[in-house]
Order: structure tokens, then C-alpha cells, then sequence
């Protein structure tokens, strides 16, 4: 699992584990019952707190996409298939906001950026 922390970023370093964590997830990389790094061992990996890794292990959970067994160590569920495609549904949402952002970033109206996305909808 590589995972990259970009210390300038304006995003707490423990959101850029969980949304790399949960892309990686999404994406079929990390598979249901994978086992993850021990808190420590990612902690070391990205030179980061280990308090840092455990907030963001302990989000992971709350949110449903690991489960932690205590002396065993933090796995990959994917019980909750809902929660996968809401995630999906959140990427698809932002792309979408970003189209829309470019295009009236170069000046198209509204009715020109729905056009276009009917045209790209029916192909």
C-alpha cells in the first residue's frame, strides 16, 4: 500500500491517510479482509505520529471500511456495500463540480455547460 503525505498541504496529515486508505479501498486495491500496517509500522513508514496513523485508523472504522481486532491488528471489511458506493457517488460529484467550475472558468453559461453534458451523457 503506498500512501503519500504531502506535508504542505493544507489537509491534516491523519484525512490524507483515510482518503488514500478508503481510495485504495474503493478501487479494489486493498481487499476485504486485508490485513493493514500496524499503526506503528505506517507511522514509521510516512514519519509521521503514531497518534496520527490511530486517528486515522480509528475514522476508518467509524466509517466503516476496517475493522480493528484488538492483539490481531486493523483489517480491510467491506460489509457495508453502501458505504462503498456513497463514496463512488462523492467522486462522481466532485468531478462534476470541477467540470463545471472549468467550464465557466472559460466563460460558458449554464445552458452551454448543461448542452455539453447531455451530448457527453448520450454517447
Amino acid at each position: 500500500m503506498k500512501l503519500i503525505i504531502n506535508n504542505s498541504s493544507m489537509q491534516p496529515i491523519y484525512e490524507q491517510i483515510v482518503s488514500q486508505i478508503k481510495n485504495h479501498i474503493t478501487h479494489g486495491e486493498l481487499q476485504e479482509e486485508e490485513m493493514l500496517p500496524s499503526v506503528r509500522t505506517l507511522a514509521k513508514e510516512l514519519k509521521v505520529s503514531a497518534l496520527t496513523v490511530k486517528k486515522a485508523y480509528d475514522a476508518l472504522e467509524e466509517e466503516g471500511f476496517i475493522v480493528t481486532v484488538h492483539g490481531k491488528g486493523s483489517f480491510v471489511t467491506l460489509a457495508n456495500q453502501e458505504l462503498m458506493l456513497e463514496e463512488k457517488k462523492k467522486e462522481v460529484e466532485a468531478d462534476l463540480e470541477m467540470a463545471i467550475r472549468k467550464g465557466r472558468s472559460c466563460g460558458m453559461s449554464d445552458q452551454e455547460i448543461t448542452d455539453l453534458f447531455h451530448i457527453v451523457l448520450e454517447d
